[in-house]
């Protein structure tokens, strides 16, 4: 039988600090009001904790979700982002900060920062909790705002998954895999 471990890259502490440091960086650069966009499913506890953060320095985003799939229920990407579902309303001529839990090959935020751009957004800052750049395959331009660079390492936690599991973990963890008896 598979079995696998998680093993601690950013205690809880580590990241709170992080998201932190995050909103007050953003908070400098972005105006009062924007539209935040999060995307479904991995960035939610992100997201979740970067707008109270981002409210208590200052800002007062409207929240909006979109959700996007490249990878299912595996360890690499299919390489395809779909949209899922309806996209955000009203980003028609507004600024719009764009969150997601990791950027990795590039497709995902080049593609649903296209689609903000295309649908009328006035401007679109990105900001992801982690950044694997070893894993770039999409030329999507840099992150306005990364929380963590990490290496080319599978990663669950603080609403991250494998195969819909350990998105709980209120830390940040890589995933190894190793035989079980069983």
């Amino acid at each position: 039988m598979r079995g696998e471990t998680v093993v601690t890259l950013f205690a809880e502490t580590e990241v709170h600090a992080r998201v932190e440091q995050l909103a007050q960086a953003i908070v400098a650069a972005l105006p009062q009001r924007f539209t935040l966009v999060g995307l479904l499913k991995g960035s939610f506890i992100f997201t979740a904790d970067l707008a109270r953060a981002l409210s208590k320095g200052g800002a007062r985003p409207r929240i909006e979700f979109m959700r996007v799939s490249s990878y299912g229920r595996g360890m690499t990407s299919s390489g395809i982002v779909s949209l899922m579902g309806d996209a955000p309303d009203g980003v028609k001529g507004e600024p719009v900060l764009l969150v997601d839990d990791i950027q990795d090959t590039g497709r995902t935020l080049a593609f649903t920062r296209d689609f903000l751009l295309e649908r009328g957004a006035e401007r679109v800052w990105t900001c992801t909790l982690l950044d694997k750049p070893s894993r770039r395959e999409v030329a999507a331009g840099e992150v306005d705002f990364v929380g963590f660079t990490i290496p080319d390492v599978f990663v669950v936690g603080y609403g991250i998954d494998y195969a819909e599991r350990y998105r709980e973990l209120p830390f940040i963890g890589r995933v190894e895999l190793g035989e079980q008896g069983g």
